[in-house]
């Protein structure tokens, strides 16, 4: 066999723009798409076909928040091993790609995630595509689950390890009534995707954020000031804002779907994202956790700890999508998008990422009728789901 065959995934319904579609296949050499073609296509026939069973063929999901799984925590072990058990854990949910995700710790914890993601990158870890820093340039009176006592402002350090060349996207989640605008901008201006959340902030100074480099916002509606008449909030900057992405948490807990919808409706096509937040219960049979000192059990898909606080969620990207079609009433093409371009956009891997085209890497969720994942493949790579 040559080191690189021509694979052709056949006999499968291939999502597109307009949904499902039969009568295709999907070329792939290497880690790359080739192209979408006719079943009859002549090229088929020097092609190792691999028969999809009449399943459904999306674009891999891209999750930008993923603080754990398989029963591992990033917090508790920023290392390539790490990071290698828990995209393991996340494919068999559909994840190709994700950002693995440190809460407000240390400088010095932050700067070894920082690393561990290079490392992991350059080691070719399949479906590490960089970073999300969430904290500790957070805001006390909306701090959730995470450790206020480590909450600071950044310092030049802070900054300068951010900004550093990496490997792949660098997310920081920051409060923008925490951080001086200056900050802000310089690092929006070095390429970090700066995103607002766990936040106190008013409308103007968020606004004032937006204007200096903020694009997004973590979990929208969590840990934030809300949306009422005379005080916009956060969320009203988030909702009145054309150009920033918002993450979801489509959970059914974090927030009502009413509210999910309402954003939906409010925001430019493209920028509603889902996310899952995802802490070390997912993909793994253990529904405790340690964060923070605190004991977290994840009930009903719901991690919380004693005081009843969330602390993440034990949601997965194969069942956000599920959750966006069946209770948010949303398409399946809807879905797959803001579960695999829109992040893909997001984090500004778009061109290479996160669609089902000819150039793009060959990242494929295979699922059944009922939105469960069957198959995974990252880079060219099949992953076969099992129990």
């Amino acid at each position: 066999m040559p080191p690189n065959p021509l694979i052709a995934l056949v006999n499968g319904r291939v999502l597109g723009d307009h949904g499902p579609r039969e009568g295709l296949a999907v070329l792939v050499r290497g880690k790359r798409i080739v192209a979408i073609v006719a079943h009859d296509d002549p090229r088929l026939a020097d092609a190792q076909k691999h028969d999809l069973q009449g399943h459904l063929l999306l674009p891999g999901f891209i999750d930008v928040q993923v603080n754990g799984g398989g029963g591992l925590l990033f917090n508790d072990d920023p290392s390539v091993e790490t990071l290698r058990g828990m995209a393991a854990a996340h494919r068999k949910f559909g994840s190709t790609g994700m950002l693995p995700t440190l809460i407000t710790d240390t400088a010095e914890k932050m700067r070894a995630a920082l690393q561990a993601v290079d490392d992991a990158i350059e080691q070719r870890v399949p479906g590490i595509l960089g970073i999300h820093v969430e904290g500790p340039f957070l805001a006390n009176a909306r701090k959730g689950i995470h450790n206020a006592d480590l909450f600071r402002q950044p310092d030049d350090e802070d900054v300068e390890a951010l900004i550093a060349p990496h490997k792949g996207p660098v997310m920081l989640t920051l409060a923008p009534d925490q951080v001086p605008l200056p900050v802000i901008a310089r690092l929006a201006g070095a390429g970090v995707v700066v995103v607002a959340g766990h936040t106190a902030a008013t409308y103007a100074t968020t606004r004032a954020a937006l204007d200096a480099g903020v694009c997004g916002f973590t979990h929208l509606y969590n840990a934030m000031t809300p949306l009422a008449s005379r005080d916009p909030g956060v969320v009203g900057a988030a909702l009145d804002d054309p150009h920033s992405w918002c993450g979801l948490i489509v959970d059914g807990h974090h927030v009502h779907p009413a509210a999910l919808r309402i954003a939906i409706a409010a925001k430019a096509r493209g920028k509603c994202v889902l996310v899952t937040d995802a802490m070390p219960p997912v993909g793994s049979d253990h529904p405790n956790y340690v964060l923070n000192g605190q004991t977290i059990v994840m009930r009903d898909g719901i991690c919380q700890n004693e005081a009843g606080v969330l602390a993440g969620s034990g949601l997965d990207m194969a069942s956000a999508v599920r959750n966006a079609v069946q209770t948010l009433g949303l398409s399946l093409a809807e879905a797959s998008r803001m579960a695999s371009s829109y992040p893909a956009a997001w984090i500004g891997l778009d061109r290479t990422h996160g669609r089902m085209a000819a150039g793009y890497q060959a990242d494929f969720a295979v699922m059944d009728d009922a939105l469960v994942v069957q198959e995974t493949w990252v880079a060219g790579v099949r992953y076969a789901v099992t129990a």
